[in-house]
């Protein structure tokens, strides 16, 4: 069964947002909290470790009565089963989306085209624990019989950013090998890793689905040259493994068929964390962590799979964000971690986000007449209060933003934690009231400058509270947001697992790649034909 193929904009529920959204566009939440002395506890979510707070958003009960209205009317529930029992609802690409059985337990059955993938999934994670465990005690050894001590991911875009996120949100559970990640095909941006490396100890992954990435093997093949300096051909087997499907490639480069770790078509690039890509997480944690990431994960898969849609997590997340996309035209939405460990979370949802949604083509092959897709940024809090708060609290861009913190710090120091809570709580609560003012007089402000004192409020905020910063949280943390594009998806009525879009420029760089080895002259505008020129001029 394909996915649903409704236009959102043609249903009933649709039909009522829309008048609803007059009605409600100008009210203010203040007055909703006045009115309401149980409004936080009708909007709150408490699952397991999370905390969801979504009060703060310019939501009546009716809203969210329509907006449920909305999935039941687009068939988001049947969309939850067709994904999850194995259909190939990525269907320009013909395939399956299925990262959520690479987490699922052993005992499950999910089956594409007929066979059970799941005892090869599990087949793939014994060949990482043990390779993972080899490494990590001392085992597996490089060319001059030494351990291994640092360990480099080589690859770009999802080969790159989740594992790359992980490793560096779970610093506190690392080991004793430090772990670099190569991604940009900039020239310096490798040479600045292979500066703080020693061939004798360290170990490459290379992680490339095609094994023909052409930034990942330019960077694999720097680094092999690098390495050859010191070492032999044969030494290769020892410092190199592959995560791939491309054997025979993987091969001529020198890396032992052993050390191949496969992948399967049914996980995309931007979801592929949770299988072999992940081998640095394993390495750089453990594979008790890993396993405790892919177990949280799991959980928040079952919570979006069986819970109802009023209690849902993903669901109302992704519910919110389509009545500010689409009813208050808000193209952004940042995200804000209360923690410096989830420094790259937002850099890695970026990717997730927007190149699984940024669709303007229905799933009927027509273009769309609504807004899909959503700008995603933020930094951590509370960095991001001195830098781009400003925009959020006074700006004219209306900015939903998820808050998302720990009640438990890691190293155990609570004035600092104090600290950091009492800004995360803060924050949401000046966003929501703002000042007033007659509060702003009261200040003793001169009149010349009130006017640039008066905060309007009235800018929603998602609150997650969750209890401790783990694998195990973490994992549902990601799982959450991959669920919230799905939603999304779906009521977009668009496909959000292909990303033919970052296809063009890839084959024009090639082109034009070409011109700089005299291989070919291609024909430009005018100005694509000056900056040619001018670099090579130049260069």
């Amino acid at each position: 069964m394909a996915l649903p193929t409704t236009n959102p904009t043609t249903t009933n529920a649709w039909r009522k947002l829309k008048e609803h959204f007059n009605e409600v566009k100008n009210l203010h939440m203040k007055d909703l909290f006045a009115q309401d002395e149980k409004r936080a506890d009708k909007f709150t979510l408490i699952w397991d470790d999370f905390y969801v707070d979504f009060s703060k958003n310019r939501i009546t009960e009716e809203t969210f009565k329509y907006l449920l209205e909305l999935a039941d009317d687009v068939k988001l529930k049947e969309a939850i089963q067709s994904q999850f029992s194995g259909e190939k609802i990525n269907q320009t690409e013909g395939r399956a989306v299925l990262h959520s059985a690479l987490r699922a337990p052993e005992s499950a059955v999910v089956t594409v085209d007929g066979e059970n993938v799941i005892p090869e999934v599990y087949n793939v994670k014994q060949k990482i624990e043990t390779f993972t465990n080899e490494v990590v005690n001392g085992k597996r050894k490089g060319y001059t019989g030494k351990p291994f001590t640092h360990v480099v991911n080589i690859g770009i875009g999802g080969s790159d950013l989740g594992p790359a996120m992980v490793v560096d949100a779970l610093q506190y559970y690392k080991n004793h090998l430090t772990t670099y990640f190569v991604s940009n095909v900039d020239g310096d941006h490798v040479n600045e890793v292979i500066k703080k490396l020693h061939p004798e100890t360290t170990l490459f992954v290379v992680v490339s689905k095609t094994f023909t990435t052409q930034e990942t093997l330019s960077n694999a093949n720097t680094i092999k040259d690098w390495f050859l300096q010191s070492a032999s051909q044969e030494d290769i087997a020892k410092h190199f493994v592959a995560v791939s499907t491309n054997l025979d490639a993987v091969q001529s480069f020198g890396i032992d068929p052993n050390n191949i770790f496969p992948m399967w078509d049914w996980v995309g690039g931007r979801f592929s964390l949770w299988s072999a890509v992940g081998l640095s997480i394993s390495l750089a944690v453990g594979y008790d962590n890993y396993a405790s990431l892919l177990l949280g994960a799991n959980k928040m898969d079952e919570h979006f799979k069986n819970k109802d849609f009023q209690h849902n997590i993903p669901v109302v997340l992704g519910l919110i964000s389509i009545w500010y996309n689409n009813f208050f035209n808000a193209e952004s939405e940042a995200i804000i971690p209360y923690s410096q460990y989830l420094n790259q979370f937002a850099t890695y949802l970026q990717q997730g986000i927007m190149e699984s949604n940024g669709k303007s083509v229905d799933r009927n092959g027509n273009p769309i007449d609504y807004q899909t897709g959503t700008l995603i940024w933020g930094e951590p809090g509370t960095n991001s209060q001195h830098a781009f708060f400003q925009l959020i609290h006074q700006g004219t861009k209306l900015i939903p933003a998820d808050f998302i913190g720990f009640t438990k710090s890691l190293h155990g120091n609570q004035d600092h934690q104090d600290k950091l809570i009492s800004n995360f709580l803060a924050q949401t609560e000046a966003l929501l009231n703002g000042k007033t003012e007659s509060q702003v007089i009261a200040e003793g402000t001169k009149e010349a400058i009130i006017p640039f004192k008066i905060f309007e409020g009235n800018k929603p905020t998602n609150t997650i509270f969750i209890k401790k910063l783990t694998p195990e949280s973490l994992g549902k943390l990601i799982a959450m947001y991959e669920h919230k594009i799905f939603v999304q998806g779906v009521i977009w009525n668009i496909f959000s697992y292909d990303q033919f879009g970052v296809e063009l420029g890839k084959q024009l760089a090639t082109k034009i790649l070409k011109e700089f080895n005299g291989e070919a002259i291609n024909t430009h505008d005018s100005s694509t034909t000056n900056l040619l020129n001018y670099y090579k001029s130049m260069s």
